[in-house]
């Protein structure tokens, strides 16, 4: 989800952890389904689709760099959102007429309860980040949002839905890299309002992969992730009127971070958070969050490729221990039982 050199994306929400919270119940979730498939392809077709989502949400960062050169960040989020959710529409007709997949399937209250559920802890984790980055460095962001590595299988002890054992060794494997990459030696960790809200942003994402986690098996995927956008778009308005923002709000504005916006409501907000949804129906919330984490690590490359950000030793390290955490994960996960212990 999501990396530092934009707010994730530059931009990204919230919900309730209460007993009687969707995240709370006691009806069973995808990491309490069988993991196993029938094939290879469908056994890593889950953990493949997470791979592309966070190379699609790493490469983003250079569209979401480039645009908010010209809009601010709440525009730039609810632009994305909108387009994210115009995008979906006509796939849902489509495997609507063509594979029978009822967008309504698993109740309009569920889709409605799952998709403002989803829909507020993406927004209101990527406001947390992109106000954070007005008082903390986009390397210590990238750094400190990444710690949803950590609070999902943190998170997930509280709501019933405890990691596999061998999940830690990866978090700190990952947590270590994420470091290398993202924050620099001679950075310094302090505890100011940036920082602070950068952590509200972690814990934000954490409930957002959640979330997905609980609603994602119980209703039509795709459909989940337009209320997603659609209740992150309508969000957004409001904030609209903010003496930041408004100035910025012109005609020439908007077509000037267009392709930017295109980018990002497309690619990293249509397709690659609908891959999420749909990969986290067969994957454990606390591995599905690591295979994320990539994000830092494409976005990292991209920065290279793209903008010509030199890359450090210590950043390459940080890219390597990221990658051996996931595949350690991954080949660990695939030799456990199938349930949680």
């Amino acid at each position: 989800m999501k990396h530092p050199l934009a707010a994730k994306s530059p931009l990204a929400a919230d919900r309730p952890l209460a007993a009687k919270s969707p995240l709370a119940a006691d009806r069973p979730l995808a990491a309490d389904r069988p993991l196993a498939a029938k094939s290879p392809l469908a056994a890593v077709g889950p953990s493949l689709l997470l791979l592309l989502t966070a190379l699609i949400w790493g490469s983003a960062f250079v569209a979401q760099r480039l645009g908010m050169e010209h809009v601010g960040p709440f525009a730039f989020l609810s632009s994305r959102n909108l387009l994210g959710f115009l995008a979906l529409l006509p796939v849902i007709a489509w495997r609507r007429r063509h594979l029978g997949a009822d967008p309504m399937a698993g109740g309009v209250r569920a889709l409605a309860v799952g998709s403002a559920a989803c829909g507020a802890a993406l927004f209101a984790a990527s406001a947390c980040q992109q106000v954070g980055l007005l008082w903390t460095t986009a390397g210590l962001s990238g750094f400190l949002t990444a710690n949803y590595v950590l609070l999902v299988p943190v998170l997930g002890c509280f709501v019933g839905r405890p990691p596999l054992r061998t999940t830690w060794i990866g978090v700190a494997l990952a947590l270590a890299g994420l470091y290398l990459i993202s924050v620099g030696p001679d950075a310094k960790l302090s505890a100011g309002p940036g920082e602070a809200l950068t952590l509200l942003c972690a814990l934000l994402f954490a409930v957002q992969i959640l979330c997905v986690d609980r609603f994602a098996p119980r209703v039509d995927p795709v459909a989940l992730a337009a209320g997603e956008f659609l209740f992150g778009f309508l969000a957004g308005l409001p904030f609209l009127a903010l003496p930041s923002e408004a100035p910025r709000l012109s005609l020439a504005a908007f077509r000037a971070a267009l392709p930017a916006i295109a980018f990002a409501g497309f690619l990293s907000s249509g397709v690659a958070y609908t891959l999420q949804i749909v990969a986290q129906k067969r994957t454990r919330p606390a591995i599905a969050s690591l295979l994320m984490s990539l994000e830092a690590v494409f976005a990292a490359l991209c920065g290279r490729i793209f903008l010509r950000e030199a890359l450090s030793p210590r950043q390459i390290v940080g890219c390597a221990l990221v990658f051996v955490a996931v595949a350690l994960v991954q080949l660990l996960a695939a030799r456990a039982p199938s349930s949680r212990p």
